[in-house]
């Protein structure tokens, strides 16, 4: 998932983003009320700063970002969002987006002279990844293409700054990893893809938010998720733009964050029964793998009533 933004502290993505908390209610002395979002590292934030969506609104935003969705949902007591949902957190995903690039942006990387040529021998071989991230999924789907199980590897949960240096060092022997970490593995440690996301991946990413925020701050949240959707149709005629505040607010090369920004772009997608199938197929596979002890109904972590709200 590209984000997710939840934050149950007035009331994450998540995931992707990970959630939309709540608003606090206006002060006597009529201030704005305040919006506060917890945002993937280059996500939510760096979208609606280049498309100025927020202008005009009436609220105040209040950022925090994390470096990847799990770090997000991590945060707050959880693990990516159908981690999180599992664990019975009170949230939902109330707004998706699918990338145009489906999932070619997620990808599993060796090093290029690593006698590693194709999925199938990744047999007995160490891969990082973040735990419950799309790499893992990502992981989890290869492995069963060609026949393994997560038991003929060893699996290496790290946060991506830390799967890196293992990649860098050679503590590891592949990487399975999302956007930016695999262009900059690829300039920066002579990185090969094994295997991509593509025809294995959904490519959809969710907006969160709590049970309280979904209740008590409705109207906010969806003025919020009409001008995110407004921002992600302007991200596809105005990639460059959106690449150069990228790489302002994350520190990315130029070319890198534009190589995220045009991997990145995505359309508005309604929260219907397919998606909510997609999903239940990304837990099946999770909890096939043991790493989420039993899947709970799927279908109550996704909201559909802000499609139209939202513009979707």
């Amino acid at each position: 998932m590209r984000r997710l933004v939840l934050i149950p502290l007035l009331a994450n993505l998540a995931v992707v983003a990970l959630g939309l908390a709540a608003c606090q209610p206006k002060a006597a002395s009529d201030a704005p009320m305040v919006l506060k979002i917890a945002s993937q590292k280059g996500g939510t934030k760096s979208l609606m700063l280049a498309a100025h969506a927020l202008d005009g609104a009436p609220y105040r935003v209040e950022w925090s970002e994390f470096p990847s969705a799990q770090a997000l949902l991590e945060a707050l007591g959880g693990a990516p969002f159908v981690f999180a949902y599992a664990a019975g957190s009170k949230i939902r995903a109330v707004a998706a987006t699918r990338a145009a690039a489906g999932g070619a942006s997620t990808a599993i990387l060796v090093p290029d002279g690593s006698s590693v040529r194709t999925a199938a021998d990744l047999r007995g071989r160490r891969i990082a990844t973040g735990r419950g991230s799309v790499g893992h999924y990502l992981l989890l789907r290869v492995l069963e293409r060609e026949g393994l199980t997560p038991k003929d590897v060893s699996v290496v949960y790290l946060n991506p700054g830390d799967a890196k240096a293992a990649f860098a060092s050679g503590a590891v022997d592949a990487w399975a990893t999302w956007g930016a970490y695999v262009r900059l593995a690829e300039l920066d440690n002579h990185a090969r893809v094994l295997a991509d996301g593509q025809g294995l991946l959904h490519g959809i990413g969710f907006e969160a938010a709590t049970d309280t925020a979904i209740a008590n701050k409705r109207v906010a949240l969806a003025d919020f998720l009409h001008r995110l959707a407004t921002a992600e149709r302007w991200e596809k005629t105005h990639t460059a733009e959106y690449a150069q505040v990228l790489a302002r607010e994350t520190g990315l090369p130029p070319d890198v964050a534009l190589y995220v920004a045009t991997r990145a772009r995505g359309e508005p997608t309604a929260i219907d029964a397919g998606v909510v199938a997609e999903e239940r197929d990304t837990l099946s596979h999770f909890v096939r793998a043991g790493v989420i002890p039993s899947a709970p109904d799927i279908t109550g972590a996704l909201d559909s009533s802000f499609n139209d709200q939202a513009g979707r």
